[in-house]
């Protein structure tokens, strides 16, 4: 396990892709110089993460054509089609799921893990989350007529590239699941009969998705769709406090959370969170055009220091910086901001060190 220093500076996942790595991720298969290719890339977005000052870097997900959908590398059973709601590639669940040769995903672990010279992080998406995004009521009912089978289904799949990605020594195992930060929103609350139930199953799969493991860390990130910002559509309003019984049940070491939306920096929840739970916080926006400086940063982390031990805080932004394969985010600026943070984590160490 790497040794981080206090005030980690981190990212969440996702980072821009530029067009070359668009393309590469569109082509149904690749030969020896697209593998090439690609592996070049993938060392350009570790080396801008590294130059920026960062402690814990990811692979920036350039090798997922859809963070959801990758869970198709991992299991037969998916169709890839055409989402009638807004024209977008949706992966949907239509036949019973039945185990790949696992690897996807440790593959991208096993090549980060050979060129970073910090920390690192892979993320895979939750059960739930897949849930919410992959199963239809008409297009599945023939394979999983209830979604919450076809959640349970996924568990194994992924557990099987967590026992891969343990192996290879990654530092941090993320798990993503910003439907299960959705819950702090009271029309979201609305649309369910039980939404402490829906919370709790989510919850449930978590703790089945990471259960027995050891030598990993292993994170939840918390967003209320943060990253939506990039695409300009709606942030979930509401604190942490509805969901605060279910963050507390996780059987993981570390939330990601955000923190520069309002609601999402409230105190009093942070400070009712379990004391055994390593804060990554949200104290970089995402949003595209709007600059951050280390003294906005470190003004952020102050805040959250009324009420939570400076050890237990790592930096982060609010979110990913690519959410969804199709956003298009400028990648200096990405540059500038994790530049920023890292600053803002320096001049932390030396105030607080």
């Amino acid at each position: 396990m790497t040794k981080l220093p206090l005030f980690p500076a981190s990212v969440v996942g996702s980072l821009p892709r530029p067009q070359h790595v668009r393309d590469l991720i569109e082509k149904p298969q690749w030969n020896e110089v697209e593998e090439r290719a690609m592996d070049a890339a993938v060392r350009y977005a570790v080396s801008m993460q590294e130059m920026a000052g960062l402690d814990v870097v990811t692979d920036g997900e350039w090798r997922r054509r859809s963070y959801i959908g990758v869970i198709a590398e991992l299991a037969h059973g998916f169709t890839l089609e055409v989402n009638l709601a807004d024209n977008r590639p949706w992966t949907v669940v239509t036949e019973k799921l039945a185990p790949k040769q696992p690897g996807f995903i440790a593959g991208e672990a096993k090549f980060l893990k050979s060129v970073a010279r910090v920390g690192t992080k892979i993320t895979l998406p939750a059960p739930a989350l897949l849930g919410e995004r992959l199963w239809h009521p008409v297009r599945s009912r023939n394979a999983y007529p209830r979604r919450d089978d076809f959640v349970r289904d996924c568990v194994a799949p992924m557990r099987s590239e967590i026992e891969l990605i343990r192996r290879i020594g990654i530092d941090i195992i993320q798990i993503d699941d910003p439907h299960l930060c959705l819950f702090v929103d009271p029309e979201v609350r609305r649309r369910y009969e039980d939404p402490d139930r829906a919370a709790d199953f989510a919850v449930d799969m978590i703790n089945a998705l990471v259960d027995g493991f050891e030598g990993v860390k292993f994170a939840v990130h918390l967003c209320r769709r943060a990253g939506a910002r990039v695409r300009g559509e709606k942030h979930h309003a509401g604190t942490y406090g509805p969901i605060l019984p279910q963050l507390n049940r996780l059987n993981v070491q570390h939330l990601t959370m955000e923190f520069t939306a309002a609601g999402a920096d409230d105190l009093e929840s942070l400070g009712r969170l379990r004391s055994d739970f390593e804060l990554g916080l949200g104290v970089v926006d995402v949003t595209p055009g709007e600059t951050q400086q280390p003294q906005q940063i470190v003004e952020r982390v102050e805040r959250a220091l009324q009420r939570v031990e400076a050890k237990r805080i790592t930096l982060n932004p609010d979110c990913g910086f690519a959410p969804g394969s199709a956003a298009k985010v400028d990648i200096d600026e990405v540059y500038l901001k994790l530049r920023a943070e890292a600053e803002a984590a320096r001049l932390l160490r030396a105030r607080h060190g």
